[in-house]
């Protein structure tokens, strides 16, 4: 499949299979097996023979991988039970086989409410899961671009990867924008807006104040390039990590917490003309961020 395919438009299936080295890809839990939802009927919702997760290993630049991908276009690729054990499944089935590193191909909204029990649970055993893969030096490397983005418990388990790749498509968050609105009100963030939401939640701000580590065009080749260079440098997962993590954002809500929006945040972070942050291509964002050093987006 060519390289070229728009990670945004893709399939979880056609990702895979554009992004691994080709044939390599092995499929656990395939559709065959009919591992669906039990619960799903109840509410007279469909089902998916692989309940919007595809899970399984392949080869990376001739590098042993395991690798989950989300389907966002099943149930906007939320968690249930069945979804979230192929996850938790393949993370604790590399720790025993120790592949050169785990790649997850975020696209969720987060987790089902008909499933909100065992999908969270799901959430906070994935979560557990991928702390371990890194304490045994493997890493794990997320990578968002997809329809759904990348929220709720998704968005969680993002953050406990080693590193993270983000394109234009990407979000990332733990509410998304339907569930602010719903809570606060069109007045406090409107869903509707998407500058907003991508100026707020997208890969260009995610990347500026740290939240992603590399952003990429929205392609396969992008991705697959951005996973063998993130993979390349995930830091160590010790106490010194984790309290540069901390110490960064504590100190992200000292810079910015008055700031009333994100071009606020791009102007104090040294960005020249912030409004035209939103429509800068890959190559000059990539050079104004490599004129930042040393601020937010450095410090992941």
């Amino acid at each position: 499949m060519s390289r070229a395919l728009s990670w945004y438009e893709a399939s979880a299936r056609q990702r895979v299979a554009a992004f691994l080295d080709a044939g390599s890809f092995a499929e656990f839990v395939g559709p065959e097996e009919r591992a669906m939802s039990p619960h799903l009927p109840l509410f007279d919702l469909p089902r998916a023979f692989d309940d919007g997760i595809v899970v399984g290993a392949g080869r990376l630049d001739g590098e042993a991988v395991y690798v989950a991908a989300q389907e966002g276009r099943f149930l906007g690729g939320a968690f249930g039970e069945v979804h979230g054990a192929k996850l938790v499944g393949l993370l604790r089935a590399a720790l025993a086989q120790r592949p050169h590193a785990v790649l997850i191909l975020f696209d969720t909204g987060g987790v089902r409410l008909q499933e909100a029990n065992a999908g969270e649970t799901a959430i906070a055993e994935a979560m557990r899961a991928v702390a371990d893969l890194r304490r045994a030096g493997i890493p794990v490397v997320g990578l968002i671009g997809g329809r759904a983005g990348c929220f709720g418990g998704g968005g969680l388990i993002a953050a406990t990867c080693s590193r993270l790749a983000v394109s234009e498509g990407g979000r990332i968050a733990v509410s998304g924008p339907e569930v602010i609105e719903t809570n606060r009100g069109a007045e406090e963030f409107d869903s509707k807006d998407r500058a907003l939401v991508w100026r707020t939640l997208g890969g260009k701000h995610r990347r500026l104040t740290g939240g992603a580590d590399l952003f990429c065009d929205d392609t396969a080749a992008a991705f697959r390039a951005a996973a063998l260079d993130l993979i390349g440098r995930a830091p160590a997962f010790d106490l010194a990590t984790l309290e540069a993590e901390q110490a960064r954002l504590e100190a992200r809500i000292d810079s910015f917490g008055d700031c009333r929006d994100a071009a606020g945040i791009w102007a104090r972070l040294g960005v020249n003309d912030p409004d035209g942050v939103p429509a800068l291509t890959t190559q000059a964002f990539d050079a104004l961020v490599a004129g930042l050093r040393g601020t937010t987006h450095d410090a992941r």
